[in-house]
């Protein structure tokens, strides 16, 4: 176990020594103190009891172990207050606090196409550690806006707004308040996020807007929901969809809102699903009973087809 481990985590994070004891690389190369990595324990959870060694999960790897890892590799890339690299694009609207939430954009600290990153279309067939390793990459900068005045965010908000409408990666600037810090939760159900920070500035550089969503975004009279559902026929990917939507970039003028990341996942699935259901209504009728299943990392899926209208 790497001397570090011992250093820099106080007796209260004794809990994190024993879950790297098993994987020397990690201890070694876990240089962060603990004002960087925040760790939150839930009252009821197998994850403190087994401190991932006794995997009472069921899983065959333990996810936790897996982002630890992964932040330890992004800290060693973070130098200062200044991120540059190139984002996804990505986009993150909190809710806590609503309707005062904290907006900001997601990127890493490398150049290039990071486009799998932040897009779960592409990630199918992917293993659990390399799901972690994406989300874990992308750091969020944040800044305060009132949901019902976004225009009092000036400049921070159109250029996130701007993020959400690219159809390519983009490279952007950062500028944060403090270094980024990351909340671990000791619970392997909490969906994996890189660090965050309050942002300063923000400077992203050519963008090219989907050719799709920026007619989507300039038709004022076009209400939200037609728009998602017109963008799904029109083949763009559901998350690029979400991170438009909860920037409020669809709807009639007057009416559009940011709705948190959460919140649009939520909105965009329940109306694809309705749009989707109307046009299993019009499809011929079976003649038998079919059941087709999928399991695929710790997620099953059972779909029965029934000889009815």
């Amino acid at each position: 176990m790497g001397k570090r481990i011992n250093t820099q985590f106080k007796p209260r994070n004794k809990w994190v020594r024993e879950m790297v004891q098993g994987d020397p690389q990690i201890a070694s190369t876990l240089d962060v103190t603990r004002d960087q990595l925040k760790l939150q324990t839930p009252t009821h959870s197998l994850c403190t009891v087994c401190k991932g060694g006794k995997m009472l999960c069921g899983k065959t790897s333990c996810p936790l172990m897996a982002r630890l890892g992964a932040f330890s590799k992004l800290f060693q890339s973070v130098k200062g207050t200044e991120i540059d690299g190139s984002s996804p694009p990505g986009v993150f609207v909190g809710r806590f606090g609503y309707p005062y939430v904290q907006i900001g954009p997601l990127t890493p600290t490398y150049h290039g196409n990071t486009e799998i990153l932040d897009a779960p279309e592409q990630w199918f067939g992917k293993s659990i550690d390399e799901i972690i390793g994406y989300r874990s990459q992308l750091i969020r900068g944040m800044t305060p806006v009132n949901v019902r005045k976004p225009w009092k965010a000036g400049r921070l908000l159109d250029k996130t707004r701007e993020l959400s409408l690219a159809e390519h990666y983009v490279e952007t600037e950062l500028k944060l308040l403090r270094r980024p810090t990351k909340r671990l939760y000791m619970n392997d159900d909490v969906q994996p996020i890189g660090p965050t920070a309050p942002m300063e500035n923000l400077n992203i550089g050519y963008i090219r807007w989907n050719t799709h969503m920026e007619k989507a975004h300039y038709d004022t009279d076009l209400k939200a929901a037609p728009a998602t559902v017109k963008l799904f026929d029109e083949g763009i990917p559901i998350s690029n969809i979400m991170k438009a939507f909860s920037m409020g970039s669809f709807g009639v003028e007057k009416n559009r809102r940011l709705v948190p990341t959460r919140w649009s996942i939520t909105a965009v699935d329940d109306l694809l699903g309705k749009h989707l259901t109307k046009k299993v209504k019009d499809y011929p009728l079976l003649n038998q009973f079919e059941v087709y299943e999928s399991d695929y990392i710790g997620n099953r899926f059972e779909v029965m087809l029934v000889p009815d209208a």
